[in-house]
């Protein structure tokens, strides 16, 4: 168990590395990109959403690949394709359950779903705050 919640802390705090310093880069992706490609003349608060909204899924998207390597590597299941499938759905919270961890990385494979939770939950405040600093959703225009 306990080599269950070092390697799970272990990632957890790569994936937290990887979502702050992702999250920074879209930020700064998004003020770049639509300060250059302006519609009639003027910044695109849709298109600032946009940006924002894949820069969030492909940095979800590599954290995903994180956990799923880890799998890999420490023989949770037996192939890379499982592997991304049993982690995207873990991270997710969704959890068909149609493919199982080996019996003694549950807990490991748990801790994936807990950090998942937590960094899915951080980008959508992260998704609210852009769309009310830049995006469509100013305070006062529609609500």
């Amino acid at each position: 168990m306990l080599q269950n919640l070092f390697f799970g802390a272990f990632v957890i705090a790569l994936t937290v590395i990887v979502h702050t310093l992702g999250l920074m880069a879209v930020t700064h992706f998004m003020t770049w990109f639509v300060g250059r490609v302006r519609l009639h003349g003027r910044r695109s608060r849709v298109l600032a959403m946009i940006t924002v909204v894949l820069g969030v899924f492909v940095v979800l998207s590599i954290e995903v690949w994180i956990w799923a390597m880890a799998f890999v590597i420490l023989g949770v299941v037996k192939d890379i394709e499982t592997a991304v499938y049993f982690s995207t759905i873990t991270f997710s919270t969704v959890g068909y359950g149609d493919v199982v961890p080996a019996h003694e990385w549950r807990q490991f494979a748990a801790l994936e779903g807990v950090d998942g939770f937590l960094l899915i939950g951080w980008s959508t405040a992260y998704l609210i705050a852009a769309g009310i600093r830049v995006g469509p959703f100013r305070t006062g225009e529609h609500f």
